[in-house]
């Protein structure tokens, strides 16, 4: 998930110096979305002691 996050956040960015400011715009949203979930996901794993933190 990580992977498809730093894709969008490159698309975003190589859009927007292009002028594609609505393709920048979508690439960003779509990234950020996915940002929130990686945080959510990691929190409710931390909550319930699913992910051991050496």
């Amino acid at each position: 998930m990580l992977k498809w996050i730093l894709i969008l956040i490159i698309i975003a960015a190589i859009a927007s110096l292009l002028g594609f400011h609505g393709v920048a715009g979508l690439a960003g949203t779509a990234a950020r979305v996915l940002i929130f979930i990686v945080l959510a996901v990691l929190g409710i794993m931390l909550l319930f002691g699913l992910l051991a933190v050496a």
